[in-house]
């Protein structure tokens, strides 16, 4: 595989488009640390327990709570591959949706763990696989960039090893890691091509019925007399 190689983690029976989980965040909080206290749609995951001070939770709510966790180490031909986690968010999510004076507070220190810690000493704009995260997929199978190998590698000696910390067997989910390059077209997309075929399939066979129809009972031209301006000629000076 020519580099770069692209790593994802896939998800199966993933519903991060369920309407409470969505909702579950402040975008104000991310943005700007005046909004530190703007926790209002994250509950259940906006304060700490009240053992440890009722502090507001940054960043609040269930999608940054359930970040994902899981780690992986690749090796070939004995060698580690450096998987480079920097430039995988998007640069319009890093500048408008995060502020770079927006810092990590309170995070994950309840009795219920559910994913990734964040660093307390990077900014929310730093935090590239919470931004990742953060961006919702629509549909319960998904894939998000974990990382980019920058040197060609052979798949065939390629070593995997996965710290297993994301727990998808309680909702019977299912985690896949993906090695994937792209080309001047983009990445592999089953779904867009199937997509595409079909609607083309479906365009060639009403353009043909339409073009049936027309022979067998032509729709026959109308009479241009009937026009305004030619039966009152007078009427367009």
């Amino acid at each position: 595989m020519k580099a770069p190689v692209y790593v994802y983690y896939q998800l199966d029976n993933f519903y991060q488009n369920h309407r409470r989980y969505v909702k579950s965040r402040d975008d104000k909080q991310l943005r700007s640390k005046a909004a530190e206290n703007d926790v209002g749609s994250c509950s259940p995951e906006d304060y700490t327990p009240n053992d440890m001070g009722h502090k507001p939770i940054v960043p609040c709510g269930l999608i940054a709570w359930s970040l994902f966790n899981d780690t992986y180490k690749l090796t070939s031909n004995n060698k580690d591959l450096v998987i480079n986690k920097k430039n995988i968010a998007w640069k319009s999510d890093q500048n408008g949706k995060f502020g770079s004076d927006v810092y990590p507070k309170n995070f994950q220190a309840g009795g219920l763990i559910g994913g990734a810690r964040l660093n307390e000493s990077l900014p929310l704009s730093e935090q590239e696989d919470l931004i990742v995260w953060m961006r919702t997929a629509a549909l319960p199978t998904f894939r998000k960039l974990y990382g980019k190998i920058e040197t060609d590698i052979e798949v065939n000696d390629v070593v995997l090893v996965i710290e297993n910390n994301y727990n998808t067997y309680e909702f019977g989910g299912r985690k896949s890691i993906v090695l994937s390059t792209t080309t001047w077209v983009g990445g592999r997309n089953n779904f867009l091509g199937m997509a595409y075929i079909l609607i083309g399939g479906i365009s060639l066979l009403l353009a043909a019925a339409f073009l049936l129809l027309y022979v067998m009972q032509p729709r026959p031209l109308g009479d241009p007399s009937y026009l305004s301006w030619n039966k009152n000629p007078g009427s367009l000076r």
